[in-house]
């Protein structure tokens, strides 16, 4: 399998955009080893949309800008992979991409041999441009079958935005993730409206098949390609992950590794929330609580018997006491479990039948629940 566990890594798109070049990703990959990510987890470096040339060279094949990539790709490739790292590219289904560079439409085969020629890992396949009267599922089955044949494992990333439910459809396509929303932009009202709008997705994932409600924008501040929505507070960014953790997302971050905040940086590299995202078992996190009162509570079992649970305060204003009753878990009310904080790795203590954090506003708690033997 090519995704046991949610894809880890860094895409270009939410920060650079068009601006892409040779130069970001060499020292976004170096930024991978200096600052622990790779250790962490993270080991694909992808480039979005914009590194080509606007039209394909006169043998037909796709050609990388030479003025944003002066060694070529296979270079850049190798260069990557020499660090230990795994190198992504982007297409899309349409005739263009959503950016008008060429896309693979009737030129699947060519531009997946291509990309395996390159060394590509991992492929985001996006779904603009696609002409009227064609079939998007025939469409991303011919890229993944076009995958396939070069004999290279490269992981495919379906990108059509969660049109025609490709959560029931799309790992026949050959797909391991697929987005299930519109793209995110940096802002609370995104992360709330895609984050907590998974709900009822959980049983479409699983190891090598992953929902995917899009890249983080942790660590963006209102800057780069996505951040016109203003930006995020910490407790928000917080918020963010530990729910894209809970969610068995792939985790493919978005911001500027390259002058990551302090904050930002242990966030991402929160060693206990990514042990979550990526258990073995590869459950998704279900909602099973919500009121307004209350706050909301999202849970997720785990391989050890233990369950994660993510209690989120989405009020605006005040402080709220979530419960967390064990019969919510499959536990008896009787039972009595350790609480781990994961955000701090510290265990909280031993509670029988319930567990209740203070939870600020937009904040939220990120526990392991391990019942004692």
């Amino acid at each position: 399998m090519l995704a046991p566990t949610p894809p880890m890594g860094w895409n270009s798109w939410n920060t650079f955009g068009g601006d892409v070049n040779e130069e970001v990703v060499r020292q976004t990959a170096d930024a991978f080893l200096d600052t622990g990510l790779k250790d962490a987890g993270y080991e694909y470096v992808v480039i979005d949309d914009c590194w080509s040339l606007r039209e394909r060279g006169p043998d037909g094949r796709i050609v990388a800008d030479p003025d944003k990539f002066p060694s070529g790709m296979k270079a850049l490739a190798d260069d990557v992979h020499a660090k230990g790292l795994k190198f992504g590219m982007y297409s899309c289904a349409g005739t263009q991409t959503c950016a008008g560079y060429p896309g693979s439409y009737a030129n699947e085969e060519p531009d997946a041999q291509t990309f395996a020629e390159w060394g590509v890992d991992f492929l985001k396949y996006d779904y603009c441009y696609k002409p009227a009267g064609t079939d998007g599922k025939a469409l991303y089955r011919r890229m993944g079958q076009a995958l396939r044949q070069t004999g290279r494992p490269i992981l495919y990333s379906m990108c059509n935005w969660g049109q025609d439910e490709p959560w029931k459809w799309a790992a026949s396509c050959g797909a391991h993730m697929w987005r299930t929303t519109g793209d995110i932009v940096d802002s609370w009202k995104s992360i709330q409206e895609i984050g907590f709008g998974q709900a009822g997705l959980e049983c479409y994932a699983g190891p090598n098949r992953w929902n995917d409600p899009d890249m983080l924008v942790v660590g963006l501040y209102g800057k780069g390609n996505v951040g016109f929505a203003g930006g995020c507070a910490d407790a928000e960014y917080r918020t963010h992950f530990g729910l894209w953790c809970l969610l068995a997302s792939p985790l493919m971050i978005g911001c500027d590794v390259r002058s990551m905040t302090a904050f930002v940086h242990d966030l991402l590299t929160a060693r206990e929330a990514i042990a979550i995202n990526q258990d073995p078992l590869g459950v998704q996190a279900r909602r099973i609580g919500e009121a307004w009162l209350h706050g909301e509570v999202w849970a997720k079992p785990l391989a050890d018997g233990s369950v994660a649970v993510g209690l989120f305060n989405r009020t605006d204003s005040e402080p709220r006491l979530i419960p967390l009753p064990w019969e919510s878990l499959g536990l008896h009310d009787r039972r009595e479990a350790i609480v781990r904080d994961l955000w701090t790795c510290e265990d909280i203590g031993a509670f029988r039948g319930s567990y209740v954090a203070q939870v600020a506003p937009h904040d939220c708690a990120l526990v392991r629940v391990r019942p004692c033997l």
